[in-house]
């Protein structure tokens, strides 16, 4: 690396008007990143299995739910909004996308959001703040929606904070990279673990505390299943653990995903992902019997604990670093590749004594990463309902891959589905290859599988199609 990487770097941020807790932060990212000390293996001999995590199926059967209400009616909703969602080539945030219809209305990411937090306060008369930690690049767009219902106008409790952003490296030196052609993409967010540092600097935890606010329930914008709980508020308030996260089975589609541990040395929870885990202990990582549970990424945390580790660390939590290569422009493989400096909130767990997990269903767990994901949303497999949550029978879902060539885009995506998707009630899996157009009313069944044709093709309506491909319309 370069000796002046960081000094470019930081005199980059000063002349943008940065703040200096910002770039402190990314000094600790930098330096750690070239010292070549950051993402460490965790060996499977430093860690036990996480085991006998409480479901909270379960707990809800024997939850005294005055004491859950009381807990709920304690609690903010934080939301992490700072994406573009730029792998499925969006260039605004990817809350604004559209999930499906209903009742003819084009729902988004945030018109759910929204619907789910005014059904929790008009249904159990709780105030339920909600605030969305938006980035330098979906701040405008986002608030601009939410705005326009006068229920979440900002009064006593604000409605955004600002997710902090640092220079793009290039890969080589470690020096910040220069794109004039578009220069905010010179810039990039620390990745969700900087929600903690972002808070500490707004000011947001003062303000929670004179409104009474005693918990803070965060998650993912995209992940639509991670809806406000009176359970999971009366369960975390009940346990008195500083920081809750939720988990989820893993099934064999999660076998290569980060997953909770426990350190032997000090006892307290552990995010490994894939990254840091030895060749030698893979199979082990991946074994869904030994380590049976993944991280959905929405945590639960005490406001006073919170603050407390916040002023222990001066606002900079010491989380494990997260490198992440990608070109300067995401949509662009062929300019310059860069790296980006990033940490994970779930990493924090393992700094709060007595932190906790709690087990949910799948259907807390609904995340849209790619357009193989939001194939599945936009499908029959679900049902919006009239209080916002996806619905849908057992949650188990096709495995789905459609040729990136033609699908990875959203709008090439629409372009190949002007109808709607397919119907996947009856699909085990769906594989695309090549590229197809659909017609209106195509039923996908069994292992479904459509072949490249070498040339574009299309599904004319009301077919069907399975594992040998379109059906013939004549009986054999």
């Amino acid at each position: 690396m370069s000796e002046q990487g960081f000094d470019l770097s930081s005199a980059k941020m000063h002349a943008e008007g940065l703040s200096d807790l910002s770039i402190q932060q990314f000094r600790h990212l930098y330096e750690t990143w070239s010292s070549g000390d950051f993402g460490g293996k965790v060996r499977e001999s430093q860690v036990q299995p996480l085991k006998d995590v409480p479901r909270i199926s379960e707990i809800h059967d024997t939850m005294d739910m005055d004491m859950a209400l009381d807990a709920f009616s304690r609690t903010a909703f934080l939301k992490l909004n700072g994406g573009l969602g730029t792998s499925m080539g969006l260039e605004k945030a990817k809350s604004l996308l559209t999930i499906r219809r209903h009742k003819a209305r084009r729902m988004r990411f945030l018109d759910i959001i929204l619907g789910q937090v005014l059904t929790a306060r008009t249904r159990l008369e709780v105030p339920l703040p909600l605030i969305f930690m938006n980035s330098f690049r979906t701040s405008k767009d986002t608030m601009r929606v939410v705005h326009q219902d006068k229920r979440f106008t900002p009064e006593t409790m604000p409605t955004e904070i600002i997710q902090h952003i640092e220079p793009k490296l290039i890969a080589d030196t470690g020096e910040p990279v220069s794109y004039p052609d578009q220069p905010e993409l010179e810039w990039c967010p620390p990745g969700h673990g900087d929600i903690f540092s972002t808070i500490w600097e707004s000011g947001l935890l003062d303000t929670l505390e004179s409104q009474g606010i005693e918990y803070l329930f965060i998650s993912n914008s995209d992940n639509l299943g991670a809806r406000p709980s009176r359970t999971l508020a009366g369960h975390f308030a009940q346990s008195g653990s500083p920081f809750m996260i939720e988990v989820a089975r893993r099934t064999e589609s999660d076998r290569k995903g980060g997953h909770i541990v426990i350190d032997r040395k000090t006892g307290h929870l552990l995010l490994r992902e894939m990254t840091q885990v030895d060749p030698h202990d893979r199979a082990s990582a991946m074994s869904i019997h030994k380590h049976p549970y993944f991280n959905t990424n929405s945590i639960w945390v005490r406001v006073d604990a919170l603050k407390e580790k916040l002023e222990e660390y001066q606002g900079v939590l010491p989380l494990p670093i997260i490198e992440n290569r990608k070109s300067v422009d995401p949509t662009d493989p062929s300019t310059a590749p860069v790296v980006q400096l990033e940490t994970a909130m779930g990493s924090a767990a393992s700094l709060f004594e007595g932190a906790t997990c709690v087990q949910v269903d799948r259907m807390r767990f609904l995340p849209v990463k790619t357009t193989n994901d939001l194939f599945i949303m936009r499908s029959d497999r679900f049902h919006l309902t009239d209080s916002y949550e996806m619905e849908d029978g057992n949650y188990e879902f096709p495995n789905v891959n459609l040729d990136e060539r033609y699908y990875k885009y959203i709008s090439d995506f629409d372009d190949r589905f002007p109808y709607g998707v397919p119907s996947l009630a009856a699909a085990k899996s769906v594989t695309i290859e090549g590229d197809w157009t659909f017609g209106r009313d195509v039923t996908l069944y069994s292992d479904a599988h459509l072949a490249d044709q070498g040339v574009s093709s299309y599904i004319p309506n009301g077919q069907y199609v399975g594992p040998q491909g379109v059906e013939p319309d004549e009986w054999v």
